[in-house]
């Protein structure tokens, strides 16, 4: 009985999706937002997401 071996294609490597310029851009937004709507309770999501962009960049 022959086994035929069955070759998977190998996955592809990842691209990102943003660059480290769109990281500063989209922090820059974030920023922008965050000024708007400081005194809403939902400012507080921003201004995490916003320190977690400036890891990123």
């Amino acid at each position: 009985m022959h086994i035929e071996e069955h070759t998977r294609p190998e996955p592809q490597r990842s691209r990102a999706v943003f660059s480290t310029e769109d990281f500063r851009l989209i922090r820059e937004a974030v920023g922008a937002h965050l000024q708007q709507i400081k005194d809403s309770p939902e400012s507080v999501k921003f201004s995490n997401l916003y320190h977690r962009l400036g890891r990123v960049a």
